[in-house]
C-alpha cells in the first residue's frame, strides 16, 4: 500500500485486507499482524494474565497456540519464524546442510550477507577487492546456492549483516532467526531476533517448526534520560557488569520504562546487539516513535503505519510480570568501558586509568577502533566526528592509530556525503571496508609482534583473549564510539573526557565538549552502490558447483547413527580449565576461510582451550601413546583407532558466537559427549543438533572427580528420556571407579536427533516416511 494512505480503526475486515510487504526486496511476502493478534489472544485467554512484550511476539509465532504447553524456563516451544538471515561464514555450512536435505527451495524469506571474510589491511576499497579475489570460490558458491534455493544474496561490500537487517528486514513484531549471535540487534526495531546455529536455520528454511526452550523474561526498567558523554552503549555495558556473561542465559532481556524514549532506534539496536555477551536469548524494546522515525527514514513508512494500528501487541501489557527486574536511571549513568579479556568486567571511564595502573594493564592505547555490528550507525559516526572535529579545531590528531568501520554501504555513502568520513580521516582515521573486520579477528595487524603486551579500545562487543588480533597479550576494552575517539586522541586510558583537559597545538589547554549529532541524516540516506542479488523466480536450473578437490568447500556426509548401546570406556580428549568460548573451541581469524570445509576446519578443534593437566593450550596427552600433542591430532588418532572420546568443561562452556563449527568439529573427529558445569544456550543447542550429548554435572563439584587420565561410561541411554538424569561411571587408572549423575535438557524430539545421528538425519528420515 502507498504509505500516504490513511488507515482507519473501523472494521477488522478492512484490517485483514491491508497488505504491507515485510521488505521491499520481497514485495509478495506480507506482514501478518492478524495472525500475531489471533495467537496472542489465544494464549492470553489460556494463561489468563498480562503478557510481556517478548511473550507476545514469541507466543504470537507458536505453531499451535491452542495446545502448546507454556512454562517459562521449562517447556520447549514449537515456533514459526518469519524469516532467516545468514552471514557468509556460517551460511556456507547452513547452505551445505540445506543442500544435503534434498529440498528444492526455502520455505520462508531468507538472505545471505557477505561480511565476515573481508580482512582489514590497508583500507576499504583495496581490502574489498582482495577479499573478492581470495574468496571468489566461496562467494560463487553462496551466490549460486542462493539463486538455486530462493535466497537473497548481499554481495561483499554490502555491509554487516546486523546493520542490513535493521535497515531492511527487522520490524516491530517480526520473529527472525540469524546464524550469528548478534542477530538480537533487530530488537532495536521491536523484533524478536534470535541467533542460532546453521542447523536451526535449516529447520526454518525447510518449513519445520523451530524449537526453543520457553525463555524467562528479565525486565530492565529505564528511567531518566541519556545526556552528555553517556550513550546507549553504556546501558548494556552496565547491564553486562550486573548480569555477567551468563546471567541472561535462557532469558529474553526486555527493556521498558520512561527512559526508553530518550534512546534512538539505532541506540536501542546497540543495546540489543550486545545482549549476546550476557548469554541472553535475545533482547527487545517496545515499539515507539523513535522506531517509527527510523522506519520512515529507511523507506518503510507503510510498515510504521501498520504497526501503529497494532501497537497494543507491540508493547508490554500493563501489570505484566518479569522473572527479574533491573532498574537503571539513565540520568545517573556514567560512561563505561569494559574489559580486558571479558565483556562483563565493567568500569566507569573515570576509574579505568587508575584500575589499569593498579592491575598492570598497559595504559598507552595502541589502536582505537570504531564501527562493528554494535556501533556503526549514522548517529555513532556523527558523535565520533563531533569529538574529532573539536580536536582538529585545536590542531590535534589521534595519538593512537584509529580505524573506522561503516556498518553498511548505505552508512558509508551517507557519511561520505555528509562529511563525517572526511573529518574522521583528517583526525588520523583509516576507513575500512563495510564488514566485520577486526571485530572478528579479520585484521592483518602490523604495529605489534605476537606476544607483545598492549592495549586497544574498541566500540565492538567482544574482547576475549586473542579475539581481535590473535595476540593473547592484547588487552582489549569495549566502550562507545565517542569514548574510543576521545581516548584515541589522548592516547591513554588515563584520560577522562568528562573532566580532563587536552593541550592544543598552540599550547593552550582545552576540554572536549560532550558530542552531539543527528540521530538520522537530515537528507535521505544515500543508498550507495546496489549490492543485492535477487533470487530468480525459478532457480531449479541453477548449477551449484562444489569441487571434490576444493580446500574451501566440502559436501557433507551424514553422521553415523547411535548404535543403541551405552557409551562405554570413552577417553577424555581434554579437561578444560576455566573459560572456554567458541573462540577457544573453533578459532576464527585465519580459520574463517575453511568454514565451508568441515575436515579442514576441524584442524582448529579446541586449540585455544587450556588443558588442566599441564596449563597449556593445544597440548594434550594421547592416552594410547602417552605422548603430548595438539588437540586435533589426538582426536584424529582416537577416531582412526575407533575410540570414542569426551570433553570436560567448566562454567558457561561455548560462550560467545553462534559458531556451529564448534559442535560439528568434535562430532566429525569422533567426539560423543561434552560434560560441563553449564552451557551457553546456542552452543548447547548446536551440540544436540549434531548428535552429541551435552550433559551437566548434577553436582558441579563432581567436575573435580574426573581426571584427564580416566575413562568414562555413560549409562542409561536405552532409557534416555526428558528430565531423566544419566549415570556416568568414572574408571580411574588404579582400577577404582565411582558413579556420578549427569543432567540434560533434551526433549523427546531432541532425543530423536541423538538417536538418528543428527537433526539433519532425523529430518531426512521424516521426509522419507512422509513420501
Amino acid at each position: 500500500l502507498n504509505s500516504g494512505i490513511r488507515r482507519y480503526h473501523v472494521a477488522p475486515v478492512l484490517c485483514q485486507r491491508v497488505k504491507v510487504a515485510m521488505s521491499h526486496f520481497e514485495p509478495n511476502e506480507y506482514i501478518n499482524y492478524e495472525k500475531l493478534e489471533k495467537n496472542i489472544n489465544t494464549v492470553r485467554k489460556r494463561l489468563d494474565r498480562p503478557l510481556t512484550l517478548s511473550e507476545k511476539i514469541v507466543y504470537g509465532h507458536l505453531d499451535d497456540p491452542a495446545k502448546q504447553e507454556i512454562e517459562r524456563g521449562k517447556t520447549y516451544l514449537r515456533l514459526r519464524p518469519d524469516r532467516v538471515a545468514m552471514q557468509d561464514a556460517t551460511a556456507q555450512m547452513a547452505m551445505l546442510q540445506f543442500i544435503s536435505s534434498g529440498l528444492p527451495k526455502v520455505a520462508v524469506p531468507s538472505t545471505i550477507h557477505c561480511d565476515h571474510l573481508i580482512e582489514a589491511q590497508s583500507g576499504g576499497e583495496k581490502d574489498l577487492q582482495r577479499a573478492k579475489d581470495i574468496n571468489q570460490e566461496v562467494y560463487n558458491f553462496l551466490s549460486t546456492a542462493g539463486a538455486k534455493y530462493g535466497v537473497g544474496f548481499w554481495k561483499p561490500g554490502s555491509g554487516i549483516i546486523h546493520q542490513i537487517i535493521l535497515e531492511n528486514y527487522s520490524y516491530p513484531g517480526v520473529m527472525l532467526i540469524g546464524t550469528d549471535s548478534h542477530t538480537p540487534n533487530g530488537g532495536g526495531l521491536g523484533g524478536i531476533c534470535i541467533g542460532v546455529g546453521g542447523a536451526d536455520a535449516v529447520d526454518v528454511m525447510a518449513g519445520i517448526p523451530w524449537e526453543l526452550k520457553c525463555p524467562k523474561v528479565i525486565g530492565v526498567k529505564l528511567t531518566g534520560k541519556l545526556s552528555g558523554w553517556t550513550s546507549p552503549k553504556d546501558v548494556i555495558l552496565k547491564v553486562a557488569g550486573i548480569l555477567t556473561v551468563k546471567g541472561g542465559t535462557g532469558a529474553i532481556i526486555e527493556y521498558h520504562g520512561p527512559g526508553v524514549d530518550s534512546i534512538s532506534c539505532t541506540g536501542m539496536a546497540t543495546i540489543c546487539n550486545m545482549g549476546a555477551e550476557i548469554g541472553a536469548t535475545t533482547s527487545i524494546f517496545p515499539y515507539n516513535e523513535r522506531m517509527k522515525k527510523y522506519l520512515g527514514k529507511t523507506g518503510r513508512a507503510d510498515i510504521a503505519a501498520l504497526a501503529d494500528e497494532f501497537k497494543q501487541h507491540l508493547v508490554p501489557d500493563s501489570g505484566c510480570q518479569y522473572d527479574q527486574v533491573i532498574e537503571i536511571n539513565l540520568s545517573e549513568l556514567k560512561p563505561h568501558i569494559n574489559g580486558p579479556f571479558t565483556p562483563d568486567l565493567a568500569h566507569p571511564v573515570s576509574d579505568i586509568g587508575a584500575v589499569a595502573e593498579k592491575e598492570g594493564w598497559p595504559v598507552d592505547i595502541r589502536v582505537g577502533l570504531i564501527g562493528s555490528c554494535t556501533n556503526s550507525s549514522y548517529e555513532d559516526m556523527g558523535r565520533s566526528a563531533a569529538v574529532a572535529k573539536q580536536a582538529l579545531a585545536h590542531g590535534l590528531k589521534c595519538k593512537s592509530k584509529f580505524t573506522i568501520t561503516p556498518g553498511s554501504e548505505q552508512i558509508r555513502a551517507t557519511i561520505e556525503r555528509d562529511g563525517y568520513a572526511k573529518i574522521l580521516r583528517e583526525v588520523g582515521g583509516l576507513v575500512l571496508a563495510n564488514a566485520c573486520g577486526p571485530c572478528i579477528g579479520q585484521w592483518d595487524r602490523k604495529d605489534i609482534k605476537k606476544g607483545e603486551k598492549n592495549t586497544i579500545v574498541t566500540s565492538y562487543n567482544r574482547n576475549f583473549t586473542g579475539r581481535n588480533d590473535a595476540n593473547p597479550e592484547t588487552h582489549a576494552f569495549v566502550t562507545s564510539p565517542e569514548i574510543v575517539t576521545a581516548l584515541s586522541i589522548a592516547g591513554t586510558l588515563k584520560f577522562n573526557p568528562e573532566t580532563d583537559y587536552l593541550t592544543g597545538a598552540d599550547g593552550k589547554k582545552f576540554k572536549l565538549e560532550a558530542p552531539d549529532a543527528d540521530e538520522l541524516p537530515k537528507l535521505e540516506f544515500d543508498p550507495g552502490q546496489d549490492t543485492y542479488q535477487y533470487p530468480p523466480k525459478d532457480g531449479s536450473g541453477q548449477h551449484v558447483d562444489v569441487s571434490p578437490t576444493s580446500q574451501r568447500l566440502q559436501l557433507l556426509e551424514p553422521f553415523d547413527k547411535w548404535d543403541g548401546k551405552d557409551l562405554e570406556d570413552m577417553l577424555i580428549l581434554i579437561k578444560v580449565k576455566g573459560k572456554c568460548t567458541t573462540d577457544h573451541i573453533s578459532a576464527a581469524g585465519p580459520w574463517l576461510k575453511f568454514r565451508g570445509h568441515l575436515d579442514n576446519i576441524s584442524n582448529n578443534l579446541l586449540i585455544g582451550a587450556i588443558n588442566i593437566e599441564n596449563g597449556k593450550a593445544n597440548s594434550v596427552r594421547n592416552a594410547l601413546t602417552q605422548e603430548f600433542g595438539p588437540v586435533p591430532d589426538t582426536a584424529r588418532y582416537y577416531k582412526k583407532m575407533g575410540v570414542k572420546w569426551a570433553v570436560i568443561g567448566d562454567e558457561n562452556y561455548g560462550e560467545g558466537s553462534s559458531r556451529e563449527h564448534a559442535a560439528l568439529e568434535p562430532r566429525h573427529l569422533g567426539g560423543r559427549v561434552i560434560i560441563t558445569k553449564s552451557f551457553a544456550r546456542i552452543h548447547e543447542t548446536n551440540l544436540k543438533k549434531q548428535g552429541l550429548l551435552p550433559l551437566t554435572f548434577a553436582d558441579p563439584a563432581d567436575y573435580n572427580k574426573i581426571h584427564p587420565v580416566d575413562k568414562l561410561s555413560i549409562v542409561g541411554l536405552k532409557d534416555f528420556a526428558p528430565g531423566k538424569p544419566l549415570k556416568c561411571i568414572i574408571k580411574h587408572p588404579n582400577g577404582s571407579q565411582e558413579t556420578i549423575m549427569l543432567n540434560h535438557t533434551f526433549n523427546e524430539s531432541q532425543i530423536e536427533w541423538f538417536q538418528a545421528g543428527s537433526a539433519l538425519n532425523r529430518m531426512k528420515e521424516l521426509q522419507q516416511k512422509s513420501s
